[in-house]
């Protein structure tokens, strides 16, 4: 991080009387934290709602800004959380809409190459077996995965360094000092000191719950790449000549082979808060299904508003969690984390189950099962704005706008894509509206064997 902060002034006048309202804002104001609370703990209390792009301690005033990917997910925490504070350190702490609608640093235009796939909270870099070696904590665990599949085995350099990245076993990284060997980008406060001497050293099950990952390359020493501190945050690494510029990392230059290996871990999900009178173990396959591919869904049967989920492995578990846990369905905050069930039991011969357990390991339907599809490059959080393909020349925009009203939704914008008719936007009055649209007409038969695919989209009309 930099050394520029936001002024708050405006939050010190609002927090010594009646605070006015703010209008919805990507950044949130947190206040009440307590002494010794961490970046990475600030950053956790907003990752069941959407992806966090910014966060900024100011710990003099137990105070910090959060900012959220995008504002339904800002609103998602907000609406969370006001009627039930979470707590930090067992105290509670009080979450409200900034005045800024985002957090600019100094080093928001010229992030390079890890932090084109997230917030990067943390970084220690040292050599050691005549190797270059770094450590990067991720404020996501899914940011981790994707930098991971796209950079490993890029070169930094055409031809030479380059880049090994596997998953660290540590959970966390402990910076001491803010220099050009290690920083924590969550604190501005740190001294600069002589070097970063110690990692803590805390183990759990590596990769799939890890935000941390270990990147390395084989080039000469003295020569070691920019690997992810923002220029202007402080002493930095020089630039070497011909090294990767800015954003110029994309994942079209990852490897074409993108499929989610089959990494240890729990992929069970306990669901729970649901509308029983609405909720079916179809529209919970449909809809975990935007983050991967749904194995077995199981309503219980004594308690119909809890369900487990089983994913196909446990990093599509933990991203289905981070989008949708916190989200709106029929009425209800729904609840996702991690069950403590490694399977779901298919009912025995016999067993009353009124249809409440089903098995889609072999569904048409799953988004992943081609290693190369392009799904994996489109997950994106539930959004008010729906991505439709797969439609027949013969359906109008007054078909699509009267199929989505006859399910209960407001349309309220739609446009075809100009190179692709097959392919539209659909602007509906809300999140909850589109997540309630994708579960009924995801798959909507057209005739003659032609089947709507809906998705959430990141663009908006």
């Amino acid at each position: 991080m930099s050394n520029s902060t936001p002024t708050t002034d405006n939050e010190k006048k609002k927090s010594k009387g009646n605070r006015l309202p703010c209008s919805p804002s990507r950044v949130l104001h947190i206040r009440q934290i307590p002494s010794g609370v961490t970046g990475t703990e600030v950053v956790s209390l907003g990752l069941p709602f959407g992806r966090v792009t910014n966060v900024l301690m100011l710990r003099g005033k137990g105070q910090a800004f959060l900012e959220m990917a995008s504002i339904d997910a800002a609103v998602s925490m907000v609406n969370c959380y006001t009627p039930a504070p979470p707590h930090l350190h067992n105290q509670p702490v009080y979450i409200q809409y900034s005045n800024y609608k985002e957090l600019k640093t100094d080093n928001q235009h010229n992030q390079i190459i890890f932090s084109k796939f997230g917030f990067v909270l943390k970084i220690v870099m040292f050599h050691k077996n005549n190797q270059f070696q770094a450590l990067l904590q991720y404020a996501d665990a899914m940011n981790a995965y994707y930098a991971k599949m796209s950079l490993d085995g890029c070169s930094i350099y055409t031809g030479c360094c380059t880049l090994r990245i596997d998953f660290s076993k540590l959970t966390n990284l402990t910076v001491k000092y803010n220099n050009e060997k290690s920083r924590d980008f969550t604190r501005i406060d740190l001294p600069f000191g002589d070097g970063q001497r110690t990692v803590e050293t805390s183990l759990s099950t590596p990769f799939a719950t890890q935000s941390t990952i270990f990147p390395s390359y084989t080039g000469p020493p003295g020569f070691a790449p920019p690997l992810g501190f923002p220029q202007g945050a402080g002493p930095s690494v020089p630039p070497v000549p011909g090294a990767l510029g800015p954003l110029t990392v994309t994942t079209s230059a990852a490897p074409a082979h993108m499929a989610i290996p089959g990494i240890p871990g729990n992929s069970v999900l306990l669901v729970s808060n649901l509308n029983s009178e609405a909720i079916t173990p179809y529209g919970l396959f449909i809809l975990f299904g935007v983050y991967g591919d749904v194995h077995r869904v199981k309503i219980m049967f004594k308690k119909r508003g809890i369900a487990l989920v089983q994913m196909a492995d446990a990093t599509q578990a933990q991203l289905a969690i981070n989008y949708l846990n916190g989200q709106r369905l029929y009425g209800r905050v729904m609840h996702a984390t991690l069950s403590k069930y490694q399977t779901i039991q298919l009912p025995r011969e016999g067993q009353e189950d009124k249809g409440l357990t089903k098995d889609y390991s072999n569904s048409p339907l799953h988004r992943f099962k081609n290693p190369c599809s392009k799904n994996f490059q489109n997950i994106v959080p539930p959004s008010a704005t729906l991505h439709l393909s797969n439609i027949p020349p013969s359906v109008t925009v007054d078909d699509l706008k009267n199929l989505f009203t006859s399910k209960g939704s407001t349309v309220k914008g739609f446009k075809f894509f100009q190179k692709d008719c097959k392919m539209a936007l659909i602007q509906l009055g809300s999140v909850e509206e589109a997540v309630h649209a994708l579960i009924e007409l995801h798959n909507h038969d057209f005739g003659e064997n032609q089947h709507l695919r809906v998705a959430f989209s990141k663009s908006s009309i």
